[in-house]
């Protein structure tokens, strides 16, 4: 029988389901799974295009229901890897993966990510094994639990005033 697991002070304890910034990118506020039974860690992105240089453009969508380049943040990076990916649904696919820096709550650290099309999911991203291993300890529990939940944006007012 194994005892307690030993855990390093410096690791900051997560929900399942956190929002979360990429900050070098200019987005603050992505609905991320802390995904311990992924390897890697995916993105939602659109419109992918390689380049020239070992680069890649894409397409960072700000809203999972409105999928349109004006709700959209263009990336070029530095391609740093291309790999085959099993999927959650079991097929196998080739995949660009960039790095960039994560922050959740007050930790940040650089990460892979994988640029995939995640539209029909929840959550716009997947933290995997490899970039919560030694920052991050996933609480399975708790939903949110280092940041809040973003607030919903409030409809568009109405044009038709009424009668007072």
């Amino acid at each position: 029988m194994h005892g307690p697991a030993q855990t390093n002070k410096t690791q900051a304890v997560i929900g399942w389901r956190e929002t979360v910034a990429l900050p070098e990118w200019g987005i603050d506020n992505i609905i991320a799974k802390a995904d311990t039974g992924a390897r890697s860690s995916a993105l939602d992105v659109m419109e992918i295009k390689e380049l020239s240089g070992n680069r890649v453009r894409f397409q960072v969508a700000l809203s999972r229901k409105n999928r349109v380049k004006e709700r959209a943040i263009e990336v070029v990076a530095p391609i740093s890897r291309r790999s085959r990916v099993r999927s959650a649904h079991g097929t196998t696919q080739d995949r660009l993966f960039v790095e960039t820096l994560l922050r959740i709550g007050d930790t940040q650290r650089r990460i892979e990510l994988g640029l995939v099309c995640r539209k029909r999911m929840i959550c716009r991203m997947l933290i995997g094994r490899s970039s919560l291993a030694g920052t991050f300890l996933v609480d399975s529990t708790g939903k949110h639990v280092v940041t809040d939940r973003p607030l919903r944006r409030p409809k568009a007012a109405s044009k038709t005033k009424k009668a007072l």
